[in-house]
């Protein structure tokens, strides 16, 4: 596992640290999509999370203006906003700071707002999510890294109601299929033109502080 941002790594990995106001001005094309906090993005290069992570920033402020100050809706809407971004990187230690990163940021969100630590059901959810969210893989194979035979699989998480969510899984490979249909996939806003291949998995919904328990 590659562990520094050495002239080696961006030989072999052609790894880039973007800088911090061409990642702005980037994020700017899209605010109507941000301004929404179930909009779902997906970056197949995340390094260590730098786009992710302002996009998630942006999500919950959303999420606490909608939620009046109110601690249930804001949880909800903001593991809401942290299940529709995904992110894929070949490099491990990326995976795991990327990870890391918007853990962080829910953490501070939190303290900063409600003088609050996470729970341990919201704080395992939260793990899950990323862990599903975020993978090691290769973007171009579309594989995991560390099982060339293994499909990239994401995660769909449905909100039914103001508490539960519904998640199924879709190979990557199968959602690339459908781009003739524009951008009607699982990383595109679900309207009635929307098509999104069968799950290769489905699970009963579960309440927001239960969502560990898919695991």
């Amino acid at each position: 596992m590659a562990t520094n941002n050495s002239k080696d790594r961006i030989r072999k990995f052609g790894e880039v640290k973007t800088q911090n106001n061409e990642i702005k001005n980037m994020i700017g094309l899209v605010n109507e999509e941000i301004d929404r906090v179930d909009s779902r993005f997906l970056e197949p290069a995340c390094g260590d999370g730098n786009f992710l992570y302002e996009i998630l920033l942006k999500k919950l402020d959303i999420a606490y203006k909608l939620s009046n100050r109110d601690l249930i809706k804001f949880e909800v809407q903001a593991i809401y906003g942290l299940s529709s971004l995904y992110g894929i990187e070949l490099l491990e230690d990326n995976v795991e700071k990327t990870r890391a990163r918007l853990k962080n940021l829910l953490e501070n969100f939190f303290n900063d707002k409600f003088q609050l630590k996470l729970n341990n059901e919201y704080n395992k959810s939260i793990n899950l999510i990323l862990k599903l969210n975020i993978i090691h893989g290769d973007a171009l194979s579309l594989k995991k890294a560390n099982d060339k035979n293994e499909d990239i699989t994401f995660s769909e998480w449905s909100m039914i109601n103001e508490t539960d969510f519904k998640r199924r899984d879709y190979t990557f490979k199968d959602l690339l299929a459908y781009q003739p249909y524009k951008e009607e996939n699982l990383f595109s806003d679900l309207g009635e033109k929307a098509f999104i291949p069968n799950p290769v998995k489905e699970f009963k919904p579960k309440n927001y502080l239960k969502l560990y328990e898919y695991s």
